[in-house]
């Protein structure tokens, strides 16, 4: 039916071309940009529908949408169109690590040794629960099992971001989910930096490039963030504090950082990551302490997830695969939510679970640590990972929703602290 609408179409173009000179040859696939205009459009409205409806944080819309308009479902988004618009998403994606970036408070963390140790076991327990799952139970090899674990251990610094400013939530176990998901992606990058060698290793047996390519990732991306972060305080610091004007600064040199991160094959999300953090530990005069991105930061979630939910694998799924992937997140939440209760500290052992249950999410900084290595090694590097891009996949649906929970559990959202201060 479908296919008899277009051919009547293209047969009336045609016609019409025989008088209209200046009429392009019959479109033969929507524009790129305006295809990806439509399923932004669907996305916000997918995440409007079910958070009104079942109170679902508006991330899981986004990734919904994605997943139903892309290649595994319906195939609005079609394949070869991912690589055009994946630029808006690493756009997205550094601007909203940026932010989390610039919200890691390192000197809270040095003065507090709870918090020290909270993190250390964090990172320490998921990366080998993770790699003993993978390399035991999945059969990967040593090389592959560290890649998978380098990928997953992390929490989603932008997810947690992005839930907590639609929970509008405050208080202590709010904290330290923002401050522990931080810390466990920085971490996770300096583990997938130093993966990326062992990968090269494995796969070339040559300790040369294993040893050069994690440095110029690494050494790139820290190169980049700490340059344009300087560059950006100077020209912030020319400007009224708060003015709309540092904002478009703040924007303007995240995006000439992603550029060059990715002119230079440079990872774009570790170097965003860390010119955030640059920026909040060289910003003495507190000339951007108090600039933030607007509520329209909004609009980069709907393009960073809706991208993500059509690029993972689905076709590629399986049974085996499913069930290996739920496995490895129910290590790895065992792991994370042990070395929140061995953090010990003031804070009571209930809401220390609750923050281990609230740095649950797995999402975009998974899905493109993957990509950076399947791009490395596509003919091995896809069926590889893909017990990682299932993982992630997964948890873009459940670790929203986990957050959220754990969250409203601690009484630390708006209507939680109403219904407290109504009751007392």
């Amino acid at each position: 039916m479908i296919e008899s609408v277009f051919s009547y179409l293209r047969d009336a173009w045609n016609g019409l071309q025989g008088f209209l000179f200046f009429l392009p040859p019959f479109p033969e696939r929507i524009d790129t940009l305006a295809l990806l205009s439509l399923v932004l459009v669907v996305g916000l409205l997918v995440a409007e529908w079910l958070r009104s409806h079942w109170q679902w944080p508006r991330v899981l819309g986004y990734v919904v949408a994605g997943t139903v308009f892309g290649p595994p479902l319906l195939g609005w988004i079609k394949v070869d169109i991912l690589p055009q618009i994946r630029p808006f998403a690493d756009a997205a994606h550094g601007l909203l690590l940026l932010e989390a970036g610039r919200r890691l408070d390192l000197r809270w963390l040095a003065h507090n040794s709870d918090l020290l140790r909270g993190t250390v076991s964090d990172i320490a327990l998921s990366f080998l629960a993770i790699f003993l799952f993978a390399l035991l139970l999945v059969g990967l090899s040593p090389a592959w099992a560290a890649a998978t674990a380098a990928v997953t251990m992390a929490s989603a610094p932008a997810v947690v971001l992005l839930v907590v400013e639609e929970s509008r939530a405050q208080g202590q176990v709010t904290e330290r989910v923002m401050l522990y998901s931080s810390l466990s992606a920085a971490a996770s990058f300096v583990v997938f930096i130093i993966v990326l060698g062992v990968v090269h290793a494995y796969q070339s047996g040559s300790w040369a490039h294993s040893l050069t390519h994690p440095l110029w990732a690494g050494g790139g991306a820290y190169a980049i963030g700490w340059a344009v972060a300087q560059l950006t305080l100077r020209i912030a610091g020319l400007l009224p504090k708060r003015s709309l004007a540092q904002v478009f600064v703040l924007v303007a040199m995240a995006l000439l950082a992603v550029g060059i991160a990715r002119m230079l094959a440079v990872p774009v999300f570790l170097t965003l990551f860390l010119m955030g953090v640059l920026l909040s530990l060289r910003d003495e005069a507190k000339t951007l302490s108090y600039t933030s991105l607007p509520e329209g930061h909004w609009m980069l979630a709907i393009i960073l997830f809706v991208v993500v939910g059509a690029s993972l694998p689905w076709r590629e799924f399986t049974w085996l695969t499913g069930l290996q992937a739920i496995g490895l997140l129910l290590v790895r939440a065992l792991a994370k939510t042990l070395s929140m209760a061995l953090a010990g500290g003031e804070l009571p052992l209930n809401k220390r679970l609750l923050a281990g249950l609230g740095i649950q999410p797995l999402s975009a900084t998974a899905v493109f640590m993957a990509f950076e290595i399947s791009r490395l090694y596509p003919e091995i590097g896809g069926p590889a990972l893909l017990l990682a891009f299932f993982a992630a996949a997964i948890m873009d649906i459940a670790g929203p929703v986990l957050c959220r929970f754990a969250l409203v559990r601690a009484g630390e959202t708006p209507s939680e602290q109403e219904k407290g201060g109504n009751g007392a």
